[in-house]
């Protein structure tokens, strides 16, 4: 059984605006998936429809099974534990510490008062720790968040939703404000995760270049229909240019240069 299931999704906003149009794909568990396509193609919408941070207008959607668009409370909150959430801007509590913004991850699992009043377990904190120093940010663990750098944000943020112990990771843009070697840590990261944790990663990506680098599958969608689906190596520069219109020729220029460079 597939761990993500989307059938015929639709997502309108008002009457409109069509953002996703008849969206079909379904991902294995342990998959690395880059969703590709210029911005407004639907991207976003689709990984915030995936976790119900928005709900869909039409279609189907099963998560390990379980079908999303009618989950509601307790069964709604249990669906998001499962998936973490990695986003572009970090969504950080900006005065809170480190280990404060990912002990966050576990408020899924709490009730009212726990959450209200930020009650953790010494597991938790202990497996925070963990986390935090496996992504190299023990020396940070203590620290408000606004005195990082976009990267080490960015590893708060990937550690917030590990502690969740999610089955799948949603990354929207994660690299999109950072520079190339913060960027880069951010994807070995994801895809250390990946290998080493079996979690399954869906990340949008502006990047051409990173996408194909780091995915084993590529979904590229425009106007919020997915125009492409498979391996990286078979993406062809007409599909990119059908993916991206007229920003495709400097990326494919740009790929060009990097496999002559190599």
């Amino acid at each position: 059984m597939a761990l993500l299931e989307v059938e015929s999704l639709v997502k309108r906003y008002g009457t409109e605006t069509l953002a996703l149009d008849q969206v079909s794909f379904t991902m294995e568990a342990g998959e690395f998936a880059a969703i590709i396509g210029r911005s407004g193609a639907g991207k976003s919408t689709l990984l915030r429809c995936i976790n119900r941070l928005i709900d869909i207008s039409s279609g189907e959607l099963r998560f390990d099974g379980v079908s999303v668009p009618g989950l509601r409370g307790t069964a709604l909150r249990r669906h998001r534990t499962q998936i973490g959430m990695i986003f572009q801007h970090y969504n950080l509590v900006n005065r809170l510490s480190v280990i404060e913004n990912v002990l966050h991850g576990r408020l899924g699992y709490k009730g009212l008062v726990q959450g209200v009043f930020g009650i953790y377990s010494e597991e938790e904190k202990r497996e925070a720790v963990r986390i935090i120093e496996s992504l190299g940010l023990g020396e940070q663990i203590y620290k408000r968040c606004d005195q990082l750098s976009g990267g080490q944000k960015q590893r708060v943020g990937i550690a917030r939703a590990l502690i969740q112990q999610p089955k799948l990771l949603l990354c929207d843009e994660p690299i999109a404000s950072l520079d190339p070697n913060a960027a880069k840590i951010i994807m070995d990261t994801l895809r250390e995760i990946n290998r080493e944790m079996g979690i399954t990663v869906l990340v949008n990506l502006h990047q051409v270049d990173v996408a194909l680098r780091y995915a084993d599958r590529i979904i590229g969608v425009k106007g919020g229909t997915i125009v492409y689906d498979g391996t990286p190596d078979r993406l062809s520069s007409e599909q990119i240019h059908q993916i991206y219109g007229s920003e495709a020729g400097d990326l494919i220029l740009d790929l060009s240069e990097q496999h002559y460079a190599a």
